[in-house]
């Protein structure tokens, strides 16, 4: 007589839902927060130093977003043959390695290449996390807005811990190394290390969660439905183009502008604080909204805060731009996970946070070169994020045609 094998028990994840969900938002931290947003930082150093065009730095943020479409691509297929967790882990450790390397090079071809690798293994780790914190945020209805807020949050983290390590790496960078820059590439894997072995709890614990249940309103069955969630995916997919112009180029911009290192470091760690804060500001709207009203609102209130840095070099106006960018840019990302997670059964969500992901890659793609390339013309960095809040703009509108797959 055999016996079915016993359903695990789900108690844990519901008495530490908070702490795993803050523990696998360190997947956010490497994934964006780090490996992407630290770029920010660096690019005005290694500009000077080697003599780049806004074109070509923008361009290192266009191969890292071409390499993230390749790993949302990619990790569908990827989750057939393996658990969430254990791709989260691997592409973390991927990630920490591409860092890492891109202190050896100054030639521009293979700093482009290090960063086209650390996009492909970014987007793994960014799509697991996301389908993991989905699902723990399934356990806890009432919660699964904060979950997934606190997962993405996680960004935050990355930011600001980067805007205090990159400057002080960069006063304190050793000789006989021309290149001081270097030198914070490796503090920043080094920090990626760390966070890598905080995610090995939540991989394990979340472990449970790998299989989806089959009960649903819907049939499990199927695809995503691309075309069911047209006006989301192309206001997504803006706001790709438009908020990385931002996030590639406001640090260069305050320099310009004559901003001190302080008051840039200042700037981009309070940035980084409102994205950890942003969990509990908009969890309720992520809660509620089934269609695209979360999505259109906060791509508005993005494009305000992209071009505040375009109209004025006032601090306060500034220091109120990172702010509000840091407070919702997040949660857009959040608002798509939540989409998927009311209108989809569980057995799609993995494609559904996939199709998300490939758009707003999509978007990132086009975001950073055509900035730089505008920034290399009159008007300079200041035009340049016009055009990105036009994005935002446009996509709000966009976003707020899409209407829920399901009642309520």
């Amino acid at each position: 007589m055999s016996t079915a094998a016993p359903a695990p028990s789900f108690a844990p994840l519901l008495r530490h839902g908070l702490w795993l969900a803050v523990a696998l938002s360190m997947g956010a931290a490497v994934s964006l927060g780090i490996t992407r947003f630290a770029y920010a930082l660096l690019l005005p150093p290694m500009r000077a130093d080697l003599a780049w065009s806004y074109t070509l730095a923008g361009a290192m943020n266009t191969v890292n977003a071409l390499g993230y479409l390749l790993g949302a691509l990619a990790t569908p297929l990827l989750l057939r043959r393996l658990a969430p967790g254990t791709l989260l882990v691997a592409g973390s450790v991927l990630a920490t390695v591409f860092m890492g390397l891109c202190g050896f090079f100054v030639d521009a071809v293979p700093l482009l290449v290090q960063r086209l690798l650390a996009g492909v293994a970014s987007a793994l780790v960014f799509v697991c996390g996301g389908l993991l914190a989905a699902r723990l945020g399934a356990q806890q209805p009432g919660r699964s807005g904060l979950l997934l807020g606190l997962y993405y949050g996680g960004t935050g983290w990355g930011i600001s811990l980067s805007a205090v390590l990159v400057p002080a790496v960069l006063a304190a960078a050793p000789g006989p190394h021309p290149w001081a820059w270097a030198w914070a590439w490796w503090a920043l894997a080094l920090a990626c290390v760390a966070a890598t072995l905080v995610l090995l709890w939540p991989a394990r614990a979340l472990q449970a969660l790998a299989a989806p249940a089959a009960v649903s309103a819907q049939p499990a069955s199927g695809s995503m439905r691309w075309a069911a969630f047209a006006p989301a995916l192309l206001g997504y997919g803006l706001f790709g183009v438009g908020y990385i112009g931002y996030m590639t180029f406001v640090v260069a911009l305050l320099r310009e502008q004559g901003a001190s290192g302080a008051a840039v470091t200042w700037f981009y760690a309070l940035l980084g604080l409102a994205v950890v804060l942003s969990s509990r500001i908009w969890a309720g709207l992520l809660d509620r909204s089934r269609g695209g009203q979360a999505l259109a609102l906060l791509n508005g209130l993005l494009g305000v805060a992209t071009v505040l840095p375009a109209l004025t070099s006032a601090w306060p106006v500034v220091l109120a731009s990172g702010l509000l960018f840091g407070a919702v840019f997040l949660s857009v990302v959040a608002s798509t996970t939540a989409l998927v997670r009311h209108n989809l059964p569980q057995a799609l969500w993995a494609s559904g946070i996939s199709a998300f992901t490939i758009v707003f890659a999509a978007g990132q793609i086009v975001g950073p070169t055509v900035v730089g390339w505008i920034a290399d013309g009159p008007g300079g960095l200041a035009r340049g994020l016009v055009f990105s809040a036009c994005a935002l703009w446009v996509g709000a509108v966009v976003a707020s045609r899409q209407k829920p797959l399901v009642s309520a």
